[in-house]
């Protein structure tokens, strides 16, 4: 019999609360940019933040997760540099150029790219109800943003170059991501993409003259409910919801997981409504149903993905454990 924590359905509730986590997080990083706070100073702050406190939850609760093979030194350089570094920096500057909703938009044209990567170079074959809820999933984004408000073609061209990086990011980390987590844990893969990330940007300035300093961001006098919104976003906008994502992903899938996730724009939605007084209008509640509906329709058949990394893990763990009966101890960081 399979643990909750092991079911597909676990891994779609661990990428709604992503969702959930990640809606306040960019409302955040706008109010930090309205007050002088850049982009790459945000980014900085995020990620060396972020993985000092996922180092020390590892390091006290789960410290075997911290294991890797040296081999693989290069697998996270990728990962954190072109990924999680990349989908941080392209989404912030987004927002800090275009409408918060107009970033999300284009951010979320990921699972599309997802889709189509799974397609023409995996090989793989997408069933009716995930093209069904990919399409949803992208009208229903267009709708609860108000993106027919918006005059897409009058919005700041870099941002709206920024936004199309990031969903180019996103899908890149999310597929990469899974790669790694036939592997490794979750939490493993996100500690070395965020601590690779944290370097990367640490060292910006060898590579981009207006990058901050190494830890510069830190230095600067930031006032109470700015470290308040800080502390939000490297807590509970990055370690918390990028793990469930990853354990999501490594559950579900990267398609499944980034439809989902796509329940973002509509929790923040809900949030401006409940502590802004912003109302809805027909058509972005429409959207908002059309994409509850595709995450739903993706629910409708609940069978295990032979493909998923949770599954091949635990494959490889049991042909390890086979040949340590018959060979002595042995042991593989991915565990």
């Amino acid at each position: 019999m399979t643990t909750l924590s092991a079911s597909p359905r676990w891994g779609y509730f661990c990428v709604i609360l992503a969702a959930v986590l990640w809606a306040v997080s960019g409302s955040s990083g706008k109010f930090l940019f309205q007050q002088g706070v850049t982009p790459l100073e945000l980014v900085q702050l995020r990620v060396t933040l972020a993985s000092a406190c996922l180092f020390l939850w590892l390091l006290v609760r789960r410290r075997p997760l911290l294991a890797i093979a040296p081999r693989d030194a290069v697998y996270f350089m990728v990962l954190g540099v072109l990924g999680m570094a990349m989908v941080q920096f392209t989404y912030f500057y987004a927002i800090s150029k275009i409408k918060v909703a107009a970033a999300i938009l284009l951010q979320y044209l990921a699972p599309a790219l997802i889709a189509l990567y799974s397609v023409v170079f995996a090989r793989e074959k997408l069933t009716r109800l995930t093209l069904a809820a990919i399409v949803g999933a992208t009208m229903g984004c267009y709708l609860v943003v108000g993106a027919y408000n918006l005059d897409l073609f009058q919005l700041n061209k870099l941002g709206v170059l920024g936004g199309l990086c990031a969903a180019v990011a996103f899908a890149f980390y999310s597929i990469y991501g899974e790669r790694g987590m036939r592997r490794y844990n979750p939490w493993t893969v996100l500690f070395y993409a965020l601590l690779t990330s944290a370097v990367f940007w640490n060292m910006g300035r060898l590579l981009w003259s207006g990058a901050p300093a190494p830890f510069e961001s830190f230095a600067r006098d930031y006032s109470g409910i700015e470290w308040f919104w800080i502390i939000y976003i490297v807590v509970l906008g990055t370690v918390v919801p990028f793990g469930l994502y990853f354990e999501g992903i490594s559950l579900i899938r990267s398609t499944r997981a980034s439809i989902t996730a796509t329940l973002e724009p509509i929790t923040a939605g809900v949030v401006a409504y409940l502590f802004l007084g912003e109302t809805m209008e027909p058509l972005q509640l429409l959207g908002g149903l059309l994409v509850i509906a595709s995450v739903i329709v993706l629910q409708l058949r609940q069978e295990f993905d032979d493909k998923a990394p949770s599954i091949i893990r635990a494959r490889h763990q049991m042909e390890r454990s086979a040949v340590m009966g018959h060979h002595g101890t042995d042991h593989h960081p991915a565990d």
